[in-house]
């Protein structure tokens, strides 16, 4: 899916224009990162910018402003370092279920704002073993300390992005404040057009 150069390239310089723009971090990685596109586009941007893919053929073929960032290695093993974000973008329904806690575990790890990406449909697939709902990843995500942040809108990458993030600060009153906050907005919404279509 990758042999399309110029669309992936155009594609993820909208990722990373958005990433930029938002979040602003130093240092990032990419947990799956194919080709390394992400990589090459954060880089392109100012962004000290790496990856690693299980692929072997994927890292060989990485583009090449990602080349030297980028090397072979899997989600299951621990990450070495420190980063201001990663991002793990449509890989996770790739790992075999039994890994997943693994996985999340090992994202948060290594950074307090995970962005990520995982398809709550595409079963049809072969490859997506562990399509979970996006409430599935959040229970992951808040068992090790990160929660859904609302203030970013990261639909750029899909409409099901996730900017989890870990702030000691917030306690988990506030947690849910912010949530009841969103929900009652995204709720009013369906029924405000439900009045109108009514009227």
């Amino acid at each position: 899916p990758y042999d399309d150069h110029d669309y992936w390239t155009e594609f993820f310089g909208r990722v990373a224009d958005g990433i930029v723009s938002q979040l602003a971090p130093r240092r990032v990685l990419d947990a799956g990162c194919a080709r390394g596109f992400l990589v090459a586009a954060l880089r392109e941007r100012g962004v000290e910018a790496y990856g690693f893919d299980l692929s072997e053929v994927a890292i060989a073929d990485a583009v090449e402003g990602a080349r030297p960032f980028v090397r072979v290695g899997s989600l299951t093993d621990p990450i070495d370092g420190t980063y201001d974000l990663v991002t793990c973008i449509e890989v996770i329904e790739h790992l075999d279920p039994a890994d997943a806690d693994s996985a999340v575990a090992n994202l948060s790890t290594a950074s307090d704002c995970v962005l990520l990406s995982s398809t709550p449909s595409e079963l049809d697939e072969p490859t997506h073993v562990n399509v979970q709902p996006p409430e599935r990843w959040a229970q992951l995500f808040a068992s090790h300390g990160l929660f859904r942040d609302f203030r970013h809108d990261m639909s750029v990458l899909s409409p099901w992005a996730v900017l989890f993030r870990r702030e000691e600060a917030r306690t988990l009153a506030d947690a849910v404040v912010e949530y009841e906050r969103e929900w009652s907005r995204l709720r009013a919404a369906p029924i405000d057009l439900r009045t109108s279509t009514l009227r």
